[in-house]
């Protein structure tokens, strides 16, 4: 034991708190009978101090002295009954669920990090505790100094009609990067160097949807076959960004270069939204290792068979699900989320597998706690909230049910566009996703931006891939292509993988142009998979989740068909930005007219007539026509003034032939100027030049947009 002096401290805040004199430390743990904070020399030697005070189920203590870099952890003394729910044991070494910074990984090799010892022959194995000290194999929590300098920095606050998201990773979008500095490639550092910033901010994006950045835990089975969890939804500190990320490990060091991150993006206009993993842990089930959670207080932070707590309720399919019905549980949620808008100035959240945090027990419950906590929030509920609208469980698919203030990844959206670009959607199921999915959000009061719209994420296919492959090729996640999904709606346009013809190529990038076009032309929030803008490709594999090296990084050496997808890309996104006609608040009510008896959208036929029921059902029906009204927005400025736009049409054809259209009549516009055909990328705005009603071709599986000329 230690003769080091302790005061008791405070309950608040929970975990290692600095104040320049020294720290308090305090840990949550209902079930515990003795809580031990273990302090760590830069020897790596360990010094146990008894923490005596309690108040309310939350063990505290305050040590002079102690400051920012001091290495620590817990031992937490109870039953070990499995049976029962518990499973304390003090020979593992335990990190703060409320650790701000972790320094170090998981040395699989370095000790036993189970609670039990494995024996493959006993099913059994976890009823008995092992007694091998974990300590040599865990990473430090550390204690921290919170003080940054901000500067003058705010949120950009982007307007949702205006954003378009770019979903990608800290590490494996400049890992390759040669114009970023060599020391910052795959950091924090990196993503806010001027080069990145330079890239995203021409590219035109305005927030950043970055993969988990919570410290994150490898399965140890990844670790014996030489791979690592790259996608990063293995966390076990909530509180604390991965210290892996940063250009040096030293604990604190992580967390100053996260906020300069931040800093550096806002200041280029670009808002920055986590992708958080609130549903489940790195601890897996009952034979998973003991890290954090599971030693600290089994029973309260899991959710446990109710007639068999030896057991998790696995709503993941990783093994287990945190408990967010359990009020400590739910506020540790809260704490971390708040933290990382308060002192970290994220600016929204993506929740993994939303469906498990709101399962009160079984069901789903769009008004359970977790949401009315987050309602009542004043920073949370002012924040960008999108959630993954299911997860594995009963019912767990819940797209179009999350609450007001929510917005949801459209997995429907994601499927109809890939259907329908590969011949097996209508136009009708086409029609109501390209228009903001009112079906799925329109009902209960929310607007069209509650549709995060996506075509590729980064489970899944890549854009590029989706165009190439018809079947998974994960041969090098070493589970002989079992895992990932077979249900990839994609084509390959008639050649498994990489091809040398030369009209299989060019198919292909008109598809992922189709599919770009599609994506920044809806209604709705955009979300651009990282990469998709040139045509990356992860050589067929739809769930590189452990491919830590190039299937998953970068590759910026662009050839000249990745250069010219790049542009239009840019191209698609500028215009999107320019014109609020893409870009409504509000959905379309169609048959509305205005005082010149024109609707906000028309649809119509190859043949200039208004689509019929038939025409929105038939089984090959491949081509559509839409008129938007530029005059019709029933929206204002910030200012209160009427907004007005240029009116467009939109001709799609995703038949494998030539099609002529015959624009509308005259009163929808009596001249109309191309502004962007996916067949002709090269083709400016302007080039051609139609009147109404005249013909024009749309070649097979291609968009062209025409714009309404100006009158005289």
């Amino acid at each position: 034991m230690s003769g080091r002096e302790a005061w008791p401290g405070r309950p608040f805040p929970l975990g290692a708190t600095w104040d320049g004199e020294g720290t308090n430390f305090s840990l949550f743990s209902e079930h515990g009978e003795r809580v031990e904070l273990c302090l760590f020399d830069g020897a790596g030697a360990e010094e146990r101090i008894d923490v005596r005070a309690q108040t309310a189920h939350i063990w505290h203590c305050y040590l002079p002295g102690v400051g920012p870099g001091q290495r620590y952890g817990y031992r937490v003394h109870g039953p070990y009954d499995p049976g029962a729910g518990h499973r304390f044991n003090p020979f593992k070494l335990l990190l703060d669920p409320y650790a701000k910074a972790i320094e170090g990984s998981v040395d699989w090799s370095g000790a036993s990090v189970l609670p039990y010892v494995p024996d493959p022959d006993n099913p059994d194995a976890d009823l008995e505790s092992d007694d091998e000290d974990s300590a040599p194999a865990m990473p430090r929590c550390v204690v921290v100094d919170p003080r940054f300098d901000w500067e003058d920095d705010r949120p950009p606050n982007h307007r949702w009609s205006d954003v378009v998201i770019y979903e990608t990773h800290v590490k494996g979008f400049t890992k390759l990067a040669p114009h970023v500095p060599e020391p910052l490639r795959g950091t924090y550092a990196g993503l806010a160097s001027d080069e990145a910033l330079a890239y995203l901010t021409d590219l035109g994006v305005t927030a950043i949807e970055l993969l988990p950045v919570h410290q994150i835990v490898d399965e140890s089975f990844l670790a014996e076959r030489g791979l690592t969890n790259y996608w990063g939804y293995s966390s076990i500190g909530y509180l604390a960004p991965h210290a892996l990320y940063a250009r040096a490990d030293d604990g604190g060091e992580a967390l100053r270069e996260f906020k300069g991150m931040v800093k550096a993006l806002h200041r280029a206009g670009i808002e920055v939204i986590l992708d958080v993993v609130y549903n489940h842990t790195a601890e897996g089930n009952h034979l998973g290792p003991m890290l954090s959670f599971k030693g600290v207080d089994n029973a309260s932070y899991y959710r446990l068979v109710p007639d068999d707590p030896r057991h998790y309720m696995d709503f993941t399919g990783t093994g287990n699900s945190l408990n967010p019905v359990h009020p400590s549980v739910l506020r540790l949620i809260m704490d971390s989320l708040r933290y990382w808008v308060a002192e970290c100035h994220v600016d929204g959240f993506r929740f993994d597998l939303a469906s498990a945090l709101a399962r009160e027990l079984y069901d789903v419950d769009r008004l359970s706690a977790f949401f009315d906590t987050i309602h009542q929030d004043p920073i949370l509920s002012q924040v960008k909230l999108i959630a993954e609208p299911w997860d594995v469980g009963p019912g767990g698919y819940q797209v179009g049910n999350f609450p007001v203030l929510w917005s949801e990844w459209n997995g429907i959206y994601r499927d109809t566009v890939r259907d329908f670009w590969r011949g097996q959607a209508t136009v009708g199921e086409f029609a109501a996703r390209l228009t903001g999915s009112s079906d799925l959000y329109q009902a209960d009061g929310r607007d069209p931006f509650a549709s995060i719209n996506f075509v590729t994420a980064h489970d899944g296919f890549t854009l590029r891939d989706l165009v190439s492959y018809n079947d998974k090729h994960n041969e090098a996640n070493l589970e002989d292509n079992r895992d990932g999904t077979d249900d990839n709606r994609s084509w390959n346009c008639g050649v498994e993988g990489p091809t040398r013809d030369a009209e299989v190529n060019a198919l292909r990038l008109r598809q992922q142009r189709n599919f770009l076009a599609t994506l920044m032309l809806s209604i709705g929030t955009p979300m651009l998979l990282g990469g998709d803008e040139f045509g990356r490709t992860q050589g067929g594999n739809n769930n590189a989740w452990c491919q830590d090296n190039e299937i998953s990084w970068f590759s910026w050496d662009l050839d000249d068909d990745q250069r010219a997808l790049l542009a239009f890309a840019k191209r698609l996104i500028a215009l999107r930005r320019e014109h609020p006609t893409f870009r409504r608040t509000r959905f379309l009510a169609g048959a509305d007219a205005d005082d010149d008896g024109l609707p906000d959208a028309w649809w119509f036929r190859p043949d200039g007539r208004r689509m019929t029921q038939h025409d929105w059902t038939r089984d090959d029906g491949r081509v559509v026509g839409v008129f938007l009204n530029g005059d019709r927005l029933q929206e204002v400025d910030e200012r209160g003034r009427e907004i007005r736009d240029d009116s467009f049409v939109l001709l799609v054809n995703a038949h494998f032939e030539d099609v002529e259209f015959r624009l509308p009549g005259a009163r929808f516009g009596a001249a109309w100027v191309g502004e962007l055909s996916t067949a002709d990328p090269g083709e400016p705005p302007g080039a051609r030049r139609l009147a109404a009603r005249d013909p024009v071709v749309v070649a097979s599986r291609s968009i062209l947009v025409l714009r309404r000329a100006e009158e005289g």
